[in-house]
């Protein structure tokens, strides 16, 4: 009975102490992952230098290729390599960058860096989702985004923290200037009709005075008229 309850409890024991295990290992982050860092840097300026350090996950491949996905506001030809391992080379891609060459050691971990021409104005968190692949084939996705639900993802996507523009920088929509309205600014057609109609109200103010005094005219001469031939007649 004391024996069956002693096996009992060591079951037990290493039951709880599995589980607990595997919760811890859920629950936590890979330990290798992608960062990316840029000293100084500030939304709406440039050039900007951004360094790349990705961690290696194996020991017995090397890492010969880095891909990465651009943030919006940022073109692939605005990136252009500034250090990176020996005999490696960056090529634009669709939406991003390829920096890949020769496989630096197995466990050693990826250094570079690139030159962005001027990072967007209206974001400070910038997310490079990247590829990381191995000479074996093997290949890690750092890609998933880092969100209040989700703050620490198994493979998150390296997330760039910048400071907000300078004063003065603003987006083109912001700082541009209405278009002026119609009612604001009179087409061509509408300001000589509205001339013609004040040469019409002018010409009619001055018209009428002068049409009088020919009808007083006229009946003044027909009245002289009249008292001639009456004087003639008498």
């Amino acid at each position: 009975m004391i024996s069956d309850l002693r096996l009992f409890s060591r079951r037990a024991a290493l039951t709880t102490v599995s589980a607990i295990a595997l919760a811890v290992a859920v629950a936590s982050p890979a330990s290798a992952h992608v960062e990316v860092s840029a000293e100084g840097a500030q939304a709406g300026t440039g050039p900007a230098t951004l360094v790349f350090s990705a961690e290696s996950e194996s020991n017995s491949a090397g890492i010969v290729s880095m891909k990465t996905q651009l943030p919006a506001g940022i073109a692939p030809a605005d990136v252009t390599l500034a250090s990176g391992p020996a005999g490696w080379a960056l090529t634009p891609t669709a939406d991003g960058f390829e920096l890949a060459g020769p496989a630096i050691g197995p466990g050693v971990d990826a250094e570079y860096s690139v030159t962005v021409a001027q990072l967007p104005v209206d974001a400070t968190q910038l997310a490079f989702p990247t590829l990381q692949r191995y000479s074996d084939g093997r290949e890690d996705a750092w890609i998933e985004p880092v969100t209040e639900a989700v703050p620490e993802p198994e493979n998150p996507a390296p997330v760039l923290t910048v400071a907000a523009a300078p004063a003065g920088v603003a987006t083109t929509s912001a700082t541009s200037s209405p278009t002026p309205t119609s009612a604001a600014v009179p087409s061509p057609s509408e300001a000589q009709t509205d001339d013609a109609a004040e040469e019409t109200a002018d010409d009619s103010g001055v018209g009428t005075p002068v049409i009088v005094l020919s009808v007083v005219a006229v009946l003044a001469l027909i009245g002289a008229v009249v008292w001639a031939v009456r004087r003639r007649r008498a």
